[in-house]
């Protein structure tokens, strides 16, 4: 102890950081174990030589991570739990959570356990300066030190990029007894040189997650523990505070107790020595610890300590599995320089429309013969489509090498992940073995095959050394082509299933494999299940298996490869040998192309083979070099060519051509030019040599080209040339319409010889009698404005002694300064219920309500609240003693309820309206009963938490009234209308203005067939879902005859099988890496049940999205394509690109619906662009002083653009009007990482989600007033506001977390299937808001 004292007094009189010294002595010297390099690696289970108690649990073995992670299981892959929050699925003491990488000699990590005096007791002195007093008779017994020395961060190196030189060293220590354990957290100066990794799936979006420091118990047997975990570290705050920070007293050293309670911890809680702050860098939130949920039968609240007690834990739902999205789609219409082929990706499927339409099935109506116009989509983006006579197939594009459906590129290395389960005899042992892990590694430019399959258990394990066709299969798929012939996967793709039968001598003994492959992967990783049955002879320890090379015949037919062959292998123990064989017989079942004409057969020579047992890592490992060529003739064959085993020097894409004898040539493939040692791509379209016809664009392709249409051209039969659509004669253009005057209405052409008219901005109408909008009736300038209505239009001037643009007014000192609400109130009065005529409110001097306000003249007076809301109870009767008013902070203000009985509202018309007023009943809190009672009607109905009346629960006078409270009423949920009149009775504020319209529903839940809108006048019928019927509408006065439930046939296209058409009402898209998906909005609840996929969008990465709400239109950037698409959101719409070149990284997205507009940020040019919404007139607002653009936000009414730059150095908010004019920083500091940005048309303020700081803000649109909403966010990307509610996505929680706007609690999430990060995220609403200009 002596000594550890000594070391103790050492550190802390250098007081600053912990030294490398400071760390437990490791490396090879004290006889540690090297953890294998790598990016994804575990080590294997160590048996401790003594049991140690972990979370109040045995732990027996001990894993160390790559990923700065150690468990008592073994891990899962990384990306089940490396880029996520805590709580993990699996036990985890965590030093320091990222993704980390020592491949290339970037760093060792080190791993032993020790029981030396010298580690003990410098690991006591530790404990005990975190402990003193609780700690002061341990004694451990045994010590587990895991090391991260000179560790990188993962990196994707291409040939511009250098490895990062920013290292990371830390160490975890466990040190324990048979009673108790503890944990060390040993952070050295200049230790942590980064704080997070980068999302493998991010692709070029700029994102770094910091790591995470803590604990996580992992699945218990108790479900109601799942998800206990301690937070030590997850921002770049904390995480830079873990050198200089401790609590222990000793800078960067942590110590917390994990052993003999469920609990973990802390040091420093009695009285710990007073060098440096004690708290952890991230104290955990009272109620919370990771990440707040709400309490329900899935999460609980987490428990609060008492004082020195132990910190608080989270509880989170379960994890769901790990799943990666899949889906084909494809934008914008092309056609291939080959005239009978289809460029796959490039084509939307037209459908049909059954006349009984499902809207949760499609189908196809196809013709007899299938054909590529109407299956290209099965194709791969990489292949093209070729129509025979009886059908069609798929053919991969040059460069690449497949079935058609599967395309991967050549020479390229690929991976290959699978599970191994099966049910052995070997000898006279039974193996079992369940979802063992195979993984292949294949070099295609020589036909190498590495496979590797872990924790098969012995016997098993070794016995299955000779069965080299586990491993041989991969060599057949992807063998070096030989000219002339084609590999397995060239002919099999990524989907088929193996059948083989082994049958060892002397012995008999017989096995049976299946492999399945299912598929590629989004990173083009080859799936695959394989199941092994059977006997297999028994191999003793320490004996080697070596495979001499073989050659094998594969014969093929349209739907199956069958093979047999005898293989000899020799089985050595030191210098004994001992030759034995077996017969194998395998049948490999495809679904090729059937008009394809596959070889007869073919011959695979396998040059070089090996098979390794490492007992050390129970690892299994086979390796194959081989090659496919034409099956031989009598005569034998000669020489190898030097194109046969890869050692010719030609360069891709050249091809070897081989000559006589182990001669060859390089030749360059078609579209591409040189000598083949060096091959460049040759530009068709600028060298003239393409064939695309008149009225067309050729855009150069790698290899080739491709020709595309202009606007009004279609593709003609010889698939080359363009010629004109030929569409019925547009009204528009004759002037055969009946819209009112240019000036006021635009005619729109339908295509079909018929058109519509739209009101322009500014005016209101059917478009064939359009009357001008008051703009100003919206109070659109600035309060010290004037606002000046003119035809289509407004405009603002600041008052007399103010100066701006009348949207922005200040002092004509230039002191910018807000009026306050009182004084707002004083220059645009508002009516006093009961009083009819406006209150002019008295302020103080410095702009508040004065407490006591009278009536300048009614004579009534009356107490205010700081808002300046009347205080119950307080008004007075003109000519009486006024009353005696407090001080307006010190008064407690109305609940809703309260309010309510105080000012009843009339209840909103329901299957049977009340039209007077409704005084609420209130409980002795102040909230709304849930059961309310109309006391002259005798109606009767159950309310939520706000009051709002749940639908389906009124009942008529003289019934027995409903059963409210919880559990809600369940005779029904609520139906589409009742739930989207819910919506707009809550956006509305729960009172409708006469000329806001609100859905009329039947008791039933259905529409009203008969519909009008408020009290205009106006009325129409409508179908069962609610849409108008075309020229039902009436004027004033007269009501159109509406049958019940009886609507026409609606005839439209169906949908494309992977875009599924949205319902009515208010709902959520965001974006999911290759898909959209749809979340609809229960009122603000997330109603996740019947959330789906809306578009799938294969080989693509959608990340900002946005809609338009006038054309019904969703708008998405894409950083895999580089491009922004849009589609409709009608059954049968096609996506569109719009935007497909000068792109680099597009992000952020915001459409204008009012000007009709679109704006973007791109990270890679760091450039603001605004376009038309067809792509066209597209210019560039800003391209200086932006480091990381990524949000963007508009306001259509007022015309100002919102985005954020998240540059580390100095990240802001920025703002300038549409046009680019009036450009300032509106928020640059306290600010970190602000991803998302939204602003609210309704509360007309601008709110940002910051992953740096962890906030949720918002603010005025001139940059005053701002507030924190919640600051306990966990890595937020983007977010939308909608009613009393934000919705973001997260990048931790993988999922759209919901927070109310006015407490800033979390009240719901909604985690999708499909695991993978969330990007963009809008709100679709079943109007346009804030929709004049």
């Amino acid at each position: 102890m002596r000594a550890a004292a000594a070391l103790l007094a050492a550190v802390l009189a250098l007081g600053a950081a912990l030294p490398r010294p400071g760390l437990l002595p490791h490396g090879p010297a004290r006889g540690d174990a090297r953890l294998r390099p790598g990016d994804d690696e575990s080590s294997p289970g160590l048996l401790l030589r003594r049991a140690l108690r972990l979370y109040g649990r045995a732990a027996r073995r001990l894993y160390v991570g790559t990923n700065g992670v150690i468990s008592s299981q073994d891990f899962p892959r990384e990306t089940q739990y490396v880029d996520d929050d805590f709580p993990t699925d699996f036990p985890v003491i965590a030093p320091f959570l990222a993704d980390l990488d020592t491949s290339g000699d970037r760093g060792n990590i080190y791993y032993r356990q020790d029981d030396s005096r010298d580690v003990l007791e410098q690991a006591l002195g530790y404990i005990q300066a975190g402990f003193p007093r609780s700690a002061a008779t341990f004694v451990p017994t045994n010590a587990f030190i895991a090391t991260w020395e000179e560790v990188g961060a993962y990196q994707e190196l291409s040939q511009d990029t250098e490895p990062s030189t920013k290292l990371n060293t830390f160490q975890a220590v466990i040190a324990y007894n048979h009673e108790d354990t503890y944990s060390i957290f040993l952070y050295p100066e200049g230790g942590l040189q980064f704080l997070g990794t980068r999302p493998k799936e991010s692709y070029n979006v700029q994102l770094e997650l910091p790591a995470r420091v803590g604990f996580s118990w992992g699945d218990s047997d108790d479900p109601k523990r799942d998800g206990l975990f301690h937070s030590l570290a997850s921002s770049e705050r904390a995480l830079r505070g873990l050198e200089r920070e401790s609590n222990t007293g000793i800078p960067g050293v942590w110590v917390f107790h994990v052993g003999s309670t469920e609990h973990v911890e802390p040091g420093g809680g009695q009285g710990a020595a007073p060098a440096v702050p004690q708290s952890p860098p991230e104290p955990p939130n009272p109620g919370t610890a990771s990440y707040p949920h709400r309490a329900s039968s899935h999460t609980a609240m987490a428990q609060r300590p008492s004082h020195g007690g132990p910190v608080l834990l989270g509880f989170v739902p379960a994890r769901r599995d790990t799943q990666e999205p899949r889906g084909d789609g494809g934008t914008g219409q092309s056609f291939s320089a080959n005239p009978s082929s289809y460029s796959s990706g490039q084509h939307g499927v037209g459908v049909e429309e059954d006349v009984h339409f499902n809207p949760d099935v499609f189908t196809y109506s196809a013709a007899s013969r299938e054909t590529c116009a109407q299956h290209h989509g099965q194709c791969s983006p990489h292949a093209f489509c070729t129509d025979y006579a009886a059908g069609f197939c798929c053919h991969c594009r040059a460069s690449f090498y497949g079935n058609g459906r599967q395309c991967l590129p050549e020479g390229a290395v690929h991976r290959l992940n699978g599970k191994v389960s099966g049910s052995l005899r070997v000898g006279r042992a039974s193996v079992r073995f369940q979802d063992m892990d195979l993984h292949a590694y294949i070099v295609g430019s020589d036909g190498r095959a590495y496979t590797a399959i872990s924790g098969v258990p012995q016997p098993a394990a070794r016995a299955l050394l000779p069965l080299l066709p586990l491993g041989g299969l991969f060599a057949w798929l992807f063998a070096l082509e030989e000219p002339g012939s084609e590999n397995g996967f060239s002919i099999t793709g990524a989907e088929f299933t193996q059948n083989l039968e082994v049958v060892f001598y002397p012995g008999g003994e017989t096995v049976q494999v299946t492999q399945t492959a299912e598929g590629l992967g989004p990173d083009n990783y080859l799936s695959l299940r394989t199941h092994i049955q059977g006997e297999v002879p028994f191999l003793p320890e320490n004996v080697t298996v070596h495979i001499t090379p073989y050659e094998e015949l594969y014969s093929y037919s349209s739907s199956a490869v069958t093979s047999s062959g005898h293989r000899e292998y020799v089985v050595a123990a030191g210098t004994a040998n001992q030759t034995l064989s077996y017969r194998l017989r395998q049948n490999i079942t495809v679904a090729g192309c059937p008009h394809a004409r596959p070889p007869a057969r073919q011959r695979l020579s396998v040059a070089r083979a090996f098979a390794l047992f490492d007992s050390h890592e129970h690892v299994l490992r086979y390796a194959l070099a081989a090659r496919i060529g034409p099956a031989p003739d009598d005569a034998e064959n000669p020489g190898a060519s030097p194109c046969h085993d890869g050692s010719h020097a030609c360069e891709a894409p050249a091809r070897c051509q081989p000559g006589v004898g182990t001669e060859y040539t390089c030749e360059c493939p078609a579209g591409y030019r040189g000598d083949g040692r060096g091959c460049r791509d040759v530009d068709e379209c600028s060298e003239g040599l393409s064939q695309c016809g008149p009225f067309s664009v050729c855009l150069n392709e790698p290899g080739s080209y491709r020709c595309e249409c202009r606007g009004g051209y279609q593709p003609a039969g010889d698939g080359q040339a363009c010629v004109p659509l030929a569409p019925p004669s547009d009204p528009c253009e004759a002037g055969r319409h009946r819209c009112a005057p240019g000036d006021r209405a635009r005619c729109l052409s339908r295509g079909d010889g018929h058109a519509t008219c739209e009101c322009l901005p500014g005016y209101t109408g059917d478009g064939i009698h359009c009357s001008d909008v008051d703009e100003c009736a919206e109070s659109p300038c600035h309060p010290a404005a004037i606002c000046y209505n003119t035809p289509g239009s407004f405009s603002c001037r600041c008052r007399p002694g103010y100066a701006g643009d009348g949207f922005q007014c200040t002092y004509a000192e230039g002191n910018p300064q807000r009026l306050t609400p009182c004084q707002h109130e004083r220059m645009y009065p508002r009516e006093v219920p009961p009083l009819g005529d406006g209150h002019v409110p008295q302020c103080d001097e410095q702009g508040r309500y004065r407490p006591l306000q009278c009536h300048s003249s009614s004579g009534h007076c009356w107490c205010v609240d700081a808002a300046g809301q009347e205080i119950a109870g307080t008004r007075t009767a003109p000519g009486t003693t006024p009353p005696r008013c407090g001080s307006p902070e010190s008064i407690q203000q109305l609940t809703p309820c309260e309010h309510a009985r105080m000012y009843p509202r009339e209840v909103p018309p329901g299957p049977s309206p009340v039209g007077d007023g409704h005084v609420p009943q209130c409980d002795e809190q102040g909230r709304y009963r849930p059961l309310q009672c109309h006391s002259s009607s005798g109606h009767c109905w159950c309310v939520d938490a706000a009051g709002q009346e749940i639908a389906g629960t009124r009942t008529a006078p003289g019934t027995t009234p409903p059963r409210c409270g919880s559990p809600e009423p369940t005779e029904r949920p609520p139906s589409m209308c009742e739930r989207w009149r819910q919506s707009l009775l809550e956006h509305y504020g729960g009172s409708p203005r006469g000329d806001q319209y609100v859905p009329q529903c039947e008791p039933s839940g259905d529409f009203a067939p008969l519909q009008c809108h408020g009290d205009s006048g106006y009325c129409w019928c409508v179908e069962q879902s609610g849409r108008e019927i075309p020229g039902t509408r009436s004027e004033p006065g007269t009501t159109p005859p509406c049958l019940p439930s009886v609507a026409p046939p609606s005839v439209r296209p169906e949908p494309r099988p992977d875009v599924s058409p949205p319902a009515s009402g208010t709902f959520l898209l965001y974006a999911q890496g290759q898909q959209i998906g749809y979340l609809p909005l229960n009122g603000t609840r997330l109603h996740k049940e019947a959330a789906k996929t809306l578009l799938s969008l294969h080989g693509s990465i959608v990340v900002g999205i946005d809609y338009d709400c006038r054309d019904r239109m969703i708008y998405w950037t894409d950083v895999a394509g580089r491009s922004i698409s849009r589609a409709g959101l009608e059954p049968g719409s096609e996506p569109e690109t719009i935007i497909s070149s000068g792109l680099i990284s597009p992000e952020g997205l915001a459409v204008d619906h009012l000007r009709r507009a679109v704006f973007w940020t791109d990270s890679g040019l760091d450039r603001i662009e605004r376009a038309r919404l067809d792509g066209s007139e597209r210019r560039v607002l800003f391209d200086s002083d932006l480091v990381n653009p990524r949000a963007i936000a508009v306001d259509p009414v007022r015309g100002n653009l919102y985005w954020t730059d998240w540059n580390r150095e100095a990240p802001k908010i920025e703002t300038s009007t549409v046009n680019g004019a009036n450009r300032r920083v509106l928020v640059h500091t306290d600010i970190g990482l602000p991803n998302g940005l939204t602003f609210d048309p309704f509360s007309k303020l601008l709110c940002w989600a910051d992953a740096g700081t962890k906030h949720l803000e918002c603010t005025f649109p001139d940059g005053t007033g701002r507030r924190v909403i919640q600051s306990n966010l966990n890595y937020p990307f983007s977010i939308v506001s909608y009613a009393n509610h934000f919705y973001h996505t997260d990048w931790r929680r993988d999922g759209v977390i919901a927070v109310n706007k006015e407490t800033g609690s979390f009240t719901d999430e909604y985690l999708p299937e499909q695991r993978s990060h969330l990007y963009g995220i809008t709100a679709v609403y079943p109007y346009c808001p804030g929709a004049r200009k």
